[in-house]
């Protein structure tokens, strides 16, 4: 992935990772655009980066999807990143029987707004000389937090699914990155921006972006604090692994 003379969608991107990362990238010149559902969260965000564009987007609505992909691609004709990182976490006690439908939203944001919009935008990203779609994944993908249950099989299935779409697009000028972050502090559960267990964001940032810049063609950006969920099945740790993070997080998410 070039990082720079991009022109680059960013999906949740006026708060938390989404935003870490649209600033970083707007910081090296490239031409950046952040989407959302909150039209004053991408106005502030924007305000705050001069020249950085924002477009308002519904991921978990079908039509305001495609209506968008028209939008960006008449505004934006030479977009060649887009970045899937809007996203929602909840709590869910199965326990209660209780109606799905927050497990419905979760799987319309994290799973079928991804996949809705990457095919909305294929056909624009496959027209550049060089083009990426970058997934954002999570260490819970691979170790659950029991607590957030659609939440983590979500982001198990964005993993099978872009490893799918990397293995359809390998002989295109399409490449697919997925982004598998740890316990970052952000704002995704309310609580998560001071707690001093969580990686902080900058610093997570950071990392991403030397990544990106020293490890050429990398299919997974994994920082440090991740790779113990990533690969704790390979490690043969996994019951281990699991059992302390959901021990250490019965007094608390995360």
């Amino acid at each position: 992935m070039n990082m720079t003379g991009n022109t680059m969608l960013i999906t949740g991107g006026g708060r938390g990772i989404g935003r870490g990362l649209a600033e970083a990238f707007h910081a090296l010149g490239n031409t950046v655009v952040i989407a959302g559902r909150r039209k004053e969260v991408l106005e502030e965000t924007a305000k705050a980066n001069p020249g950085m564009g924002w477009m308002t987007l519904d991921v978990e609505d079908p039509a305001s999807i495609q209506a968008f992909a028209k939008q960006a691609a008449d505004k934006y004709p030479r977009l060649n990143v887009l970045i899937n990182n809007a996203g929602i976490m909840k709590l869910e006690d199965v326990r209660t029987g209780a109606a799905t439908d927050v497990a419905e939203q979760i799987i319309g944001i994290n799973l079928l707004g991804p996949i809705r919009l990457t095919s909305a935008l294929l056909p624009l990203l496959r027209r550049q000389p060089q083009s990426t779609v970058m997934t954002v994944s999570s260490g819970l993908a691979f170790v659950p937090l029991a607590p957030t249950p659609t939440y983590c099989a979500t982001k198990a299935a964005i993993h099978s699914w872009t490893q799918s779409l990397r293995y359809q697009l390998k002989d295109t000028t399409t490449e697919v990155v997925e982004l598998i972050p740890p316990y970052v502090a952000t704002d995704l559960m309310g609580s998560s921006a001071g707690d001093p267990r969580a990686m902080p964001l900058d610093t997570f940032i950071a990392e991403v972006m030397s990544i990106l810049t020293t490890q050429q063609n990398v299919q997974e950006i994994c920082v440090e604090n991740v790779k113990r969920l990533r690969f704790a099945a390979e490690s043969a740790h996994y019951d281990a692994v699991f059992k302390g993070l959901n021990d250490a997080m019965a007094t608390g998410l995360h």
